[in-house]
């Protein structure tokens, strides 16, 4: 569920909303890092700032999980995408897969804009992507049928650790964490209803479903074990 397999093309192929975001935060980045004419205003006009959304300025509600607040930020981020959501990308489909991203993100944001102060600044897609262990939580609670229960614990230990860093991490915004990951597991009703029983994983011609079942370990599972490992690392150090 959380292992990746597929080569670079396969995996833009299967999983174009993962692959479109990800290429967004680095590119985003890119702009915003490198001296070009524009890229500070484009930031200012982006980052999440209550005081001007406030003052009318909704489209902050939104904007701020596509920033991040420096190349780290963005490469753990984009990492945590990338493990965490082509799983829920095959099972929730492209457009239910959006509504979950995004509006956990956004409730996230609605959530900090209500509950930080006036002057309180902030960036990042963390919000979204803990809707996404919303989603895989509302799974291990009363969805077990979509999911086995070694991927159940491998979701259990790794939101555990997330929250853990949530709260002795500076710099972190805890609310947009703590109502992502909420607003993920109210979602969870809607987006899966109608979902049923586990994904086997076949090739049958260029048709490929996802499978919930841990395969057998081999070189490509511990290059990405690894990288799970410098995510959590980079959760702890960013």
């Amino acid at each position: 569920m959380f292992t990746r397999t597929e080569n670079f093309q396969t995996f833009l192929r299967f999983y174009p909303i993962i692959s479109t975001l990800v290429g967004i935060h680095i590119l985003l980045w890119l702009i915003t890092s490198l001296p070009i004419p524009g890229s500070t205003t484009l930031l200012e006009q982006m980052v999440g700032f209550n005081f001007l959304v406030a003052e009318g300025e909704y489209w902050r509600l939104l904007t701020p999980i596509f920033m991040h607040g420096g190349f780290s930020h963005m490469l753990f981020n984009s990492f945590s995408l990338v493990l965490f959501g082509p799983a829920l990308e095959r099972i929730l489909g492209k457009p239910r897969f959006l509504l979950t991203y995004f509006g956990t993100g956004v409730l996230a944001n609605i959530a900090t804009y209500f509950l930080e102060p006036l002057d309180y600044l902030h960036v990042g897609s963390s919000g979204a992507i803990f809707g996404l262990f919303g989603i895989f939580l509302y799974m291990v609670m009363f969805r077990k049928d979509l999911i086995d229960q070694a991927n159940s614990q491998v979701v259990v230990t790794i939101l555990v650790i997330g929250l853990i860093m949530t709260f002795i991490n500076s710099n972190i915004n805890v609310v947009a964490h703590l109502f992502g990951l909420i607003a993920g597991v109210a979602l969870g009703p809607i987006v899966l209803q109608g979902k049923k029983g586990f994904y086997t994983s076949h090739h049958a011609g260029s048709k490929q479903s996802m499978s919930f079942r841990l395969p057998k370990l081999s070189m490509k599972h511990f290059i990405w074990g690894i990288i799970v490992l410098l995510v959590l690392v980079g959760l702890l150090f960013r």
